[in-house]
C-alpha cells in the first residue's frame, strides 16, 4: 500500500480510455487517494474518474473540489451534488474549496457542514490557502477540524516548507502537495537525483516523490495519466532515503526566499 502517494486527475479528459486504465492500475497498486475537481475539463474529468472507480468505490479515498465562484452556501451544496452525479457515488471522503473565494468563507464552511450532515461528504478542507485565510479556515473548521490544505509542492518550489507545513501540523491539518514534478520542467538529469536513484535502483522522479513526503502527515498527488507513469509513481514507496541523501537533495534544491506568498498554479 502507498497511501502517501495518490493520483491527480486534472487533464484526464484528453484520453479517457488511457486515463481509466491508469487510475485502475493505481488502485491495483494501492494508490487509493484519487483527487479531482469540478474545474477539470468542466466536469469531464469527474466523469472519467466515475468510470474508473465503477464497482470499486469502497477501495477509493475520493476527493473533489468546489470552484471559488460556486462557493456560496447554496452553491457549494449544488456543486457537490453535480460532482457526485458525475462521479456516480453517494459520498466524497473529502471536499475542498479549490482556492480562496470572494464569497465569505463562513458560508462555504456552512455548506460543507450541511453536506456532512447529509452524509454526502465525510470531511472538508481547502486548497491554496495560507496566512490569515488559512487560520480562518482552521477556526471555522472546529470542532471536527479541517482535513487538509492542498498546495503546490515540488523540488523547485518548496515554499510551503518555510512554515506552512508546521503550522498545519500544529492544528492536525494534513498537507497534500500537488504537481510534485512541476510543470514540464522536472530535473531528471540532475546529478544528485541520478546518483541517489542509482543507489536505490529507482528513478529520479521516485526519489523526488519520497523526498517530498518525508515528513509524516504530508501527501502528494502526481498526475496519473498513463499506466507507465502510475507504475513509476507507485514504485516510490519502495525508496527509503537515508538522512544524508535527504541532506544532499535539500542542498541541491534549496527552499528559496519566503517573499511573495504561497505559489499556485
Amino acid at each position: 500500500m502507498v497511501p502517501i502517494i495518490g493520483q491527480g486527475t486534472w487533464t484526464m479528459e484528453r484520453d479517457p480510455k488511457e486515463s481509466i486504465a491508469a487510475l485502475r492500475r493505481g488502485l491495483d497498486l494501492g494508490m487509493t487517494h484519487i483527487d479531482t475537481a469540478e474545474m477539470y475539463g468542466g466536469g469531464a474529468v469527474e466523469q472519467v474518474v466515475g468510470d474508473a472507480i465503477a464497482g470499486r468505490r469502497d477501495e477509493v479515498f475520493l476527493v473533489s473540489k468546489v470552484l471559488p465562484s460556486n462557493a456560496t452556501y447554496r452553491g457549494t451544496i449544488e456543486a457537490c451534488d453535480r460532482s457526485l452525479r458525475r462521479l456516480r457515488t453517494h459520498w466524497l471522503d473529502v471536499y475542498l474549496l479549490h482556492s480562496p473565494s470572494y464569497h465569505p468563507l463562513e458560508e462555504t464552511v456552512k455548506g460543507f457542514r450541511r453536506l456532512m450532515d447529509e452524509g454526502k461528504i465525510r470531511a472538508f478542507g481547502v486548497s491554496n490557502f495560507d496566512g490569515e485565510l488559512l487560520d480562518e479556515a482552521i477556526v471555522l473548521g472546529r470542532p471536527e477540524g479541517m482535513a487538509c490544505d492542498q498546495v503546490l509542492s515540488h523540488l523547485r518550489d518548496r515554499w510551503i516548507e518555510h512554515s506552512l507545513i508546521d503550522h498545519c501540523f500544529a492544528f492536525d491539518v494534513a498537507v497534500v502537495g500537488y504537481s510534485p514534478f512541476g510543470q514540464g520542467n522536472f530535473p531528471d538529469d540532475h546529478p544528485v537525483l541520478q546518483e541517489i536513484a542509482a543507489a536505490h535502483g529507482a528513478t529520479p522522479r521516485q526519489v523526488a516523490l519520497r523526498f517530498l513526503v518525508r515528513k509524516p502527515g504530508t501527501f502528494t498527488i502526481p498526475k496519473a495519466s498513463t499506466v507507465a507513469h502510475v507504475e513509476e509513481n507507485a514504485g516510490a514507496a519502495n525508496v527509503k532515503l537515508e538522512p544524508e541523501e535527504i541532506d544532499r537533495i535539500d542542498a541541491a534544491f534549496p527552499l528559496g526566499p519566503i517573499e511573495g506568498g504561497l505559489p499556485r498554479l
